[in-house]
């Protein structure tokens, strides 16, 4: 449930940096903060967009977040919740994955995803994915990665594959159910191959 002021923004885009997005709405341009994937396929200048946001106010400033979906902006909100973990953090999390591959992250307890993103280590990776369990647990579902695709990941990525590309392969084949991890690794070499 959004309970920001300001639930979303729309308007021609003024300008795109490394993470942040000026809209310009009504008479007023709005700088809107965005993980750097969002910033990268969002447009450009004069393209209108339409950004779901979440306010955050702190003693000295407002800034706003923008993501493309909803999943995105839950992802945000989830994250900025747990001890230790700010806004910019939050931001580096979803631009180094997206929610459904932060989702498996948390739900295999992958720590090494999370401290390859700058600003988190391992404490704080302990501390995002013991907050976040279960809370993501329909996203995680709904991704179709499953505990028994663990060794699977492990196959992929001692054969050189990026954990985040493994990952994303054998989500894309849905639910493991009862195949055979040398199964789901040939699929999800095909997926890759193919991808």
């Amino acid at each position: 449930m959004v309970s920001s002021l300001i639930s979303s923004v729309q308007g021609p885009i003024e300008s795109v940096g490394p993470d942040t997005v000026n809209i310009r709405v009504g008479g007023i341009s709005l700088q809107v903060n965005v993980p750097s994937s969002t910033a990268q396929d969002v447009g450009g200048i004069g393209d209108h967009v339409r950004l779901l946001t979440c306010l955050q106010v702190r003693e000295d400033s407002l800034a706003l977040y923008g993501f493309t979906t909803e999943d995105a902006r839950a992802a945000f909100e989830a994250l900025i919740g747990v001890s230790g973990v700010g806004p910019k953090v939050a931001l580096n999390v979803l631009s180094a994955m997206t929610p459904s591959a932060l989702a498996v992250a948390v739900g295999s307890a992958d720590t090494d995803a999370f401290v390859a993103v700058p600003g988190v280590g391992k404490k704080t990776a302990g501390r995002i994915i013991l907050d976040l369990r279960g809370k993501l647990a329909e996203d995680l579902a709904a991704d179709g990665f499953g505990v028994n695709d663990g060794d699977a990941l492990d196959a992929l990525t001692a054969l050189g594959y990026s954990t985040a590309e493994a990952r994303a392969a054998l989500a894309s084949l849905g639910p493991a159910g009862s195949a055979r991890v040398e199964e789901r690794v040939r699929q999800a070499l095909q997926r890759i191959a193919t991808g």
